[in-house]
């Protein structure tokens, strides 16, 4: 099966829209962080010492998504997976905007771009579902490309262990934690600020975890899915390594690394982790995939040729 033209320019245009939400979104928090695009940079990695004019909207998870959604634009366009990455790309929006439903309850504004982003991400599934796809119609058409084994198995093992680290810190919060915050970090409470846009922060683990651990299976079972899923797993894994180094870097834990408590040192070294799990996963998934063509359609058996027929009489 491919994906139809009409589906693939649908396809595309809800990515754009996608990024077109948030790229908004971000230059009102230009505004509301001093104007400075360093500011609003340090605030995505979680920094909060740059004043704010504001409660800002955006957060890490976002300018992440803006990559994803522009790739799988182009994807949608060009690519024989593009059906896999609208469908992966819409998935994992509504992973993530999910929250927002009840945690944006503050801000109706914000309220309304979740319900348009959920809705944007829902058409892109559908895009991506039996209404966009046919068969490929000759045999030189390309079809959905698997990854190759060498790097399926190496993204596998690197999700895998993503997955569970980033399911360890979340069980280690939870036993650490009172209660009543550990429920927060899930459902966006009042113990949590976050920004307007932004999933709570255990909501947002959980879909790493989910994803990073799907992805990795598909990775080794090496269906057509698996690249984007992978790629976009990698991209979130390596927003959350910078996310983690970002802030160490400024306040220089890193030169201080021998003098951190053990669970700081942890912390820093799961946060290089990610970001260097994500960036090969991203790395060894970028690349084509094994080449596939369609069956060329069954020959019709040659036919003996006919017997002579007996000629008439006085021929």
């Amino acid at each position: 099966m491919t994906v139809t033209r009409a589906a693939r320019l649908t396809g595309a245009a809800l990515s754009v829209a996608l990024a077109l939400v948030l790229v908004g979104w971000t230059l009102r928090d230009l505004a509301v962080t001093t104007g400075s695009p360093a500011d609003l940079a340090w605030h995505w990695a979680g920094d909060d010492r740059p004043p704010l004019r504001g409660r800002a909207a955006t957060s890490g998870t976002d300018p992440v998504l803006i990559v994803v959604y522009a790739v799988t634009a182009v994807a949608a366009l060009r690519s024989p997976v593009a059906a896999s990455a609208l469908a992966a790309t819409g998935a994992v929006t509504l992973a993530v905007r999910l929250p927002g439903l009840w945690a944006t309850a503050a801000s109706s504004a914000a309220l309304v771009t979740t319900l348009l982003e959920l809705a944007l991400a829902g058409a892109l599934l559908v895009t991506a579902a039996a209404a966009g796809r046919r068969p490929a119609d000759t045999a030189y058409e390309p079809l959905p490309t698997r990854p190759r084994p060498g790097p399926a198995v190496t993204a596998g093992v690197l999700l895998l262990l993503a997955g569970l680290v980033a399911a360890a810190w979340e069980v280690h919060w939870a036993l650490e934690l009172p209660a009543e915050i550990t429920v927060d970090r899930f459902t966006g409470g009042r113990s949590v600020l976050a920004p307007l846009l932004a999933p709570p922060p255990g909501w947002l683990t959980t879909v790493l975890v989910l994803l990073a651990l799907t992805a990795a299976g598909s990775a080794f079972a090496r269906p057509p899915y698996a690249r984007p899923l992978g790629l976009i797993a990698g991209a979130l894994l390596c927003g959350s390594g910078v996310m983690g180094l970002t802030p160490a870097a400024r306040y220089e834990l890193l030169d201080r690394f021998s003098g951190l408590h053990g669970v700081e040192r942890l912390a820093l070294l799961s946060s290089l982790f990610d970001l260097l799990a994500g960036a090969a996963v991203v790395a060894v998934l970028a690349g084509r995939g094994e080449p596939r063509v369609a069956p060329a359609p069954p020959r019709t058996p040659a036919l003996p040729p006919a017997p002579p027929s007996p000629r008439p009489p006085g021929w």
